[in-house]
């Protein structure tokens, strides 16, 4: 079909209003200060990106007071940078404070803001001057999530006309200007099916979800269900006007998420209260159709044909991106990728897939009406000191844009081999709702090609091994679990057998020596499996291309410190097990690509053997514990450490991280917290200086973990509330019976898997 299929980027720009606070995320990723991002992005091989000019941050006091400056700086660079730009006037915002989706000026000054970026930019041919104007309009004006918080249908009719005539003339005022302007006009594309006491709000609801470009594009007649629907608004005017002046996109902009298909249930008690809303008639429930129908929801390529069909005019997929682990990312992407692929080989004119957003976002799993502080990661992660710091979303991007239609055909990263959650069982929250399978219909498939090469873990007799298992084999990454008969660490010939049956791309080193005091009477012993041991497996590794990763711990440190300890602070272990890691890490230092993550003590609901463990029994059985009060740690989930660790084995990265969960305590209080967030007592954990115990290994009084290469790990509150939340029913079983039986020890990357934009229960029509 001609040109190739172009990677176009953007990162996350969305400036909104929430009463009297714009929450704008250019500022919260720090790209606002960050010229050199720009370089990064255009590394990438993105040929055009979605770029922000807008009216809020230009024109933020008066519609005649312009400040250039920032855009000035950023758009010539793009120019230097040969990458183009796709201007965005509006993104989710309502205006600045002197406007407002509702304002009967709105349209007009935006065409004003519109007129004025053109003269200043007339070399800019794309725009978009409302970002999803129907998505917009429905979390301002029905859902009142944002301002002007309106909640009710007529002014949502209102809000989305207010933001199409706005796109209508500031694309005239462009035009007088650059007569060959583009627009791409994006929204958010979904589908919504619906049990058969619901079906005819899905009806509406699925005829509703094109309104924006139907008005664009002069579709709309007044028979139609929407017209007549606005018609009783005392709107008729208003969309004959504009119907009869369209100003048609030049592409469909479609952004499509895991969230965006939906599902309605009239059975709302099945469903946490959350999901629970109503159409004024009716209760429902609304959730994201991936978590509950089968066999599945539309897809994005059923979606696009759909578009195409409709429109018939060119398309891109201006945001695509999935809140989730790196593999999931991946996998995301490409499905989408090979999609516009599939459709483009059929005669479909996809221009191009948009990796967005690049770097992350903030706080959409609470719709952007809260700074909560909530970041998922994008293309790059911000959370690195010295810049944002590519993932393997950036090499997966390089590699798309180079390869152009021959991607399909081309290798992947390993981990891309499986299907996504989505196309799993364990996307199924809610019991599954077998629905008819209206024609052309799919389940979800996966259209990666990779050889499906293994992860080879060491150490399946230890908790660690065995959570890195669980953990792999809910993401679909392809493992092998040893143990000693399959995998000896300290037998070279051993791991030279073992990496030739399994054929890794990557060994995770979960094996060793952990009795910190037997250490002490059996030093050699200890050193062979922890040091002499990784030795070993680095040799090995490194003769056949094997990454390998090695985990080390806060016992490297003497306790001298005042502030934690990073990855740059030169270890000195007063103890034997902290001299074989320290061995260890010098061992792995020299290898060619190896990864070492030291972490704090570890806890699981799932081990039977750490201390979280011990408190729970003994306070469980009114009995007292007694803890360490002159010893500052950084207690470590091993849900949170698994997690981080295989997204920065995914991610290529090398040399020593750090990853513990944020905060410092001591073991006594970490004890009383844990008594709080499981309601048992508290007063049962007796404080005791560490001598008490009679420990044959010295402890440093002080070995909290932080990080001077970017904190990934959640907050220690957060890790023992989930501790908590898994281990509470353990102590009086209860089992809420809106969840799939299979999903009750669900593990947090799995729950928090749709923190992405769009994901709502919507109440209103």
């Amino acid at each position: 079909m001609g040109d190739a299929l172009e990677l176009w980027g953007g990162h996350e720009c969305t400036v909104n209003r929430v009463g009297d606070r714009f929450f704008d995320q250019t500022v919260r990723s720090g790209h606002q200060d960050r010229l050199s991002d720009l370089q990064q992005f255009a590394d990438l091989g993105v040929k055009a990106l979605r770029y922000p000019v807008l009216w809020e941050r230009v024109s933020p006091e008066r519609p005649d007071q312009y400040d250039w400056r920032w855009s000035d700086e950023r758009l010539g660079e793009l120019q230097i940078l040969n990458v183009r730009v796709i201007a965005g006037l509006v993104h989710h915002g309502s205006g600045p404070r002197y406007t407002h989706l509702l304002d009967e000026g709105f349209a007009p000054g935006l065409a004003a803001h519109a007129r004025a970026v053109a003269e200043r930019y007339p070399w800019i041919k794309d725009w978009t001057p409302v970002n999803e104007p129907l998505t917009t309009a429905r979390f301002s004006a029905l859902y009142g999530h944002w301002y002007p918080h309106a909640r009710d249908e007529g002014a949502f009719f209102s809000a989305l006309l207010n933001q199409i005539d706005a796109v209508r003339l500031s694309m005239k005022a462009i035009r007088e200007v650059i007569p060959d302007a583009r627009l791409i006009q994006t929204d958010d594309l979904g589908h919504t099916f619906a049990t058969p006491p619901l079906e005819h709000q899905a009806a509406f609801d699925n005829e509703r979800r094109w309104l924006g470009w139907d008005l664009l594009t002069g579709r709309l007649a007044p028979g139609d269900m929407m017209w007549r629907r606005m018609a009783e608004h005392g709107l008729e005017a208003r969309v004959a006007a504009l119907v009869a002046d369209p100003c048609p996109p030049d592409v469909v902009g479609v952004n499509y998420y895991l969230s965006s298909e939906r599902f309605l249930d009239h059975r709302a008690d099945r469903y946490p209260l959350h999901c629970r809303g109503h159409n004024f008639e009716q209760s429902f429930a609304d959730v994201e159709a991936v978590r509950a129908v089968a066999p599945g929801p539309m897809g994005i390529e059923r979606l696009l044909l759909a578009t195409w069909e409709r429109y018939g005019l060119p398309i891109a997929i201006t945001e695509c991106h999935n809140g989730c682990t790196r593999d999931e990312q991946m996998r995301w992407f490409a499905e989408t990728w090979d999609a516009a692929q599939h459709l483009r080989a059929r005669g479909v004119p996809i221009q191009a897939v948009t990796a967005w957003s690049l770097l992350g976002a903030f706080d959409w799993n609470r719709l952007l009406t809260v700074d909560d502080g909530h970041y998922e990661v994008g293309v790059f992660d911000i959370r690195a000191p010295e810049g944002p710091r590519p993932t393997a979303m950036a090499a997966l991007c390089q590699r798309l844009a180079a390869e152009g239609s021959d991607a399909t055909s081309m290798p992947r990263h390993p981990v891309m081999a499986g299907p996504g959650w989505w196309s799993r069982d364990i996307r199924y929250i809610y019991e599954p709702v077998r629905l008819a399978n209206p024609r052309g219909r799919r389940s979800w498939r996966h259209h990666g090609g990779a050889q499906a090469r293994p992860i080879l873990i060491a150490g399946a007799s230890g908790a660690l091994g065995q959570a890195l298992a669980r953990a792999c084999e809910h993401r679909g990454l392809p493992f092998v679990l040893t143990d000693r008969r399959e995998l000896a660490i300290d037998d070279i010939s051993a791991i030279e057998i073992a990496l030739q049956r399994f054929d890794p791309w990557a060994v995770v080193n979960a094996a060793g020596f952990g009795r910190i005091d037997a250490a002490e009477a059996a030093p050699q012993a200890c050193l062979d499996a922890n040091a002499v041991a990784v030795e070993h497996l680095v040799e090995a590794c490194d003769a056949r291309g094997v990454r390998l990763v090695g985990f080390s711990s806060d016992l490297v440190f003497d306790g001298r410190s005042y502030r934690p300890y990073v990855e740059t602070d030169a270890p000195n272990p007063l103890n034997v097990f902290g001299r074989s890691k320290a061995l260890a890490e010098q061992a792995m230092a020299v290898g060619a690509d190896t990864l070492t993550i030291r972490t704090g003590a570890l806890f699981s609901p799932e081990d039977e053997f750490d201390v979280a463990h011990k408190v729970v029994q003994a306070l469980s059985r009114r009995q007292v514990f007694a803890a360490a009060g002159d010893l500052t740690v950084s207690p470590t989930s091993v849900y949170d450490l698994v997690e981080h660790t295989l997204n920065l084995l995914i991610d290529g990265e090398r040399g020593i991280w750090h990853l513990a969960n944020v905060g410092e305590i001591t073991w006594a209080d970490f004890a009383r917290t844990l008594a709080v967030a499981l309601h048992l007592d508290e007063r049962l954990v007796q404080s005791v200086p560490a001598s008490a115990f009679g420990w044959a290994a010295q402890r440093p009084a002080y070995c909290a973990l932080g990080s001077a290469r970017g904190v990934l790990m959640p907050t220690l509150d957060s890790a023992i509330a989930h501790y908590a939340d898994v281990v509470r029913p353990r102590l009086a079983p209860a089992q809420a019976p809106s969840l799939h039986p299979a999903r009750t020890a669900r593990r947090r990357v799995a729950e928090s898997a749709l923190y992405e934009p769009k994901s709502f229960a919507a109440t209103g029509a």
